[in-house]
């Protein structure tokens, strides 16, 4: 971390290295009440389309258990097609079971995470294909730097679950690779950390591994928690996928979260209008928590909300938007409305790291947490739309979420706080630098950035010029060579290795994907 000159930087009490300085891990909380941009007639009106949707339109099931499963509790389907159309009173009575409160147990219980409202949990990056820092340039995702993002996530108190696979490490086959970043998470990070749903070989493979890691010695005893979560993405416009329809229930009959996430970008896949896509997203975000709840009654369940829209000029997604910040509120609405925790995105489109990947951050920051998201999915390191993991962007997410969290935290007001000592001392005219209400708190009054430069232009001329994105590219390979593994007994990680090992024998998932 550079030093600056001239200042004295703030004791923090946990820090990741002798080097680094950060806030302590705490689950986030926020003291004030969510913004509701809609009233409660305007959701009772997004909440009867999504509704009738459902009834007049249907939705396509391509599995056939699940859609027996309709069946059976009454939704009507018909013999040759996918479609199912599912009555509002069977998804009430079905959301009836979900729980409100869930608590994601991470291996290390100081990591728990807990989802109830008012509290905020932030997340990494996931699943981009491209990984990028200003030294090695844009790259295909590979194991070397999944693992150092790994390494970023854990030492990172502000990241406090891992989202998925921070970068596709396309260098392993696809048909093992879930054994190694599986093994990856639980071995080196002691985080919750995300599970890819696709199909019921990859992710029965991620409850072992993590039974494992936790200590469970049974099924039963694993299924007492919740320990494991999931991303179920729609395939919008109103489709649910098999191999997600799989991967879904498995981990619901375990006792697993799964986060309903629709794709619904206003213009291509949903209707122009925020209003219109924000209902479909609500059909299709009620159709696959009914399923679950369906399948295995009170398994948690989240909605996810990544309502944004598109560029009409190139049919690319647009993120950090007005109607994306606008979405994602309304989106907290239709979540507590249902009562269940709700997800949220960090998200941008630019193609580096530079002020359009801030502003449209903090947008996609300032929404979720207004709106009150309990999960804010890729928190850290998302740029390009997705498409690319950028280590400096990580740090810079990182400085924006702890100032984010120290917002959250209203100031102290006491007759010591206010300070009328200090002022009697000083009077008209004087500085406060030197009295005794000062010299107490100078150390602690402020928030310490990780990343931003105070200094004057002088002396950061005289430091380097470094721009923010530099200073970010410097810490980040700081705290990757100060990473300290978390303990794990040496008998938990032999069970892993010998799990990975006899699946990789075995060929791994079977099939073509």
């Amino acid at each position: 971390m550079m030093q600056r000159s001239g200042r004295k930087r703030n004791k923090r009490p946990q820090v990741a290295s002798s080097a680094f300085q950060q806030l302590a891990w705490s689950q986030v909380r926020t003291p004030y009440q969510p913004i509701e941009i809609l009233d409660e007639g305007q959701i009772d009106a997004i909440c009867d389309t999504a509704y009738r949707i459902l009834e007049e339109v249907g939705i396509d099931i391509l599995h056939a258990e699940a859609k027996e499963i309709f069946h059976k509790a009454g939704a009507k389907t018909e013999v040759g097609s996918d479609r199912v159309f599912i009555d509002r009173d069977l998804i009430k009575e079905a959301m009836s079971h979900a729980p409100s409160d869930v608590i994601l147990h991470a291996r290390n219980p100081a990591h728990n995470l807990n989802l109830s409202p008012g509290h905020i949990s932030f997340g990494s990056v996931a699943s981009a294909p491209n990984v990028s820092d200003i030294e090695r340039g844009r790259r295909p995702g590979n194991q070397e730097d999944y693992r150092n993002l790994l390494k970023l996530c854990q030492s990172l108190n502000i990241v406090h679950f891992v989202a998925g696979y921070p970068v596709e490490p396309v260098d392993i086959l696809p048909r093992i690779r879930h054994l190694e970043c599986i093994a990856d998470m639980a071995l080196l990070t002691d985080k919750v950390y995300h599970a890819y749903a696709l199909g019921k070989e990859r992710i029965t493979d991620a409850l072992e591994i993590t039974r494992i890691a936790h200590g469970c010695k049974s099924w039963d005893d694993f299924k007492q928690k919740t320990r494991l979560f999931t991303i179920i993405n729609t395939s919008s416009p109103l489709r649910l996928d098999g191999v997600m329809i799989d991967g879904a229930m498995e981990m619901a009959r375990h006792n697993q979260l799964c986060v309903i996430t629709p794709f619904t970008l206003s213009g291509a896949m949903a209707p122009i209008t925020v209003a219109g896509a924000l209902a479909q997203q609500h059909a299709e975000a009620l159709a696959g928590m009914t399923l679950l709840q369906l399948v295995a009654p009170g398994c948690p369940v989240a909605y996810g909300g990544f309502t944004s829209n598109v560029d009409m000029k190139s049919g690319s997604p647009a993120f950090g938007t007005p109607e994306n910040a606008q979405a994602a509120m309304i989106g907290g609405q239709l979540a507590r409305r249902i009562g269940v925790p709700y997800r949220s995105s960090n998200a941008n489109a630019s193609n580096c790291v530079d002020a359009q990947a801030t502003y449209e951050s903090q947008m996609s920051i300032w929404s979720a947490i207004m709106g009150q998201a309990n999960m804010l999915m890729h928190g850290a390191g998302w740029i390009e739309g997705g498409l690319c993991a950028s280590f400096e962007k990580v740090i810079i997410d990182a400085e924006m979420l702890q100032m984010m969290t120290k917002f959250l935290q209203p100031p102290e007001i006491t007759e010591s706080s206010l300070g009328l000592d200090a002022v009697k001392d000083v009077g008209p005219g004087g500085h406060f630098f030197g009295t005794p209400h000062t010299l107490k708190r100078y150390e602690t009054a402020f928030y310490s950035p990780i990343l931003s430069d105070w200094n004057n232009f002088e002396n950061w001329e005289e430091n380097g010029s470094k721009t923010a994105t530099e200073r970010a590219h410097s810490i980040y390979k700081n705290i990757i060579n100060d990473y300290q593994q978390p303990d794990l007994d040496i008998s938990k990680k032999d069970e892993i290795a010998d799990f990975v090992a006899r699946r990789t024998a075995e060929g791994g998932v079977s099939g073509d994907f």
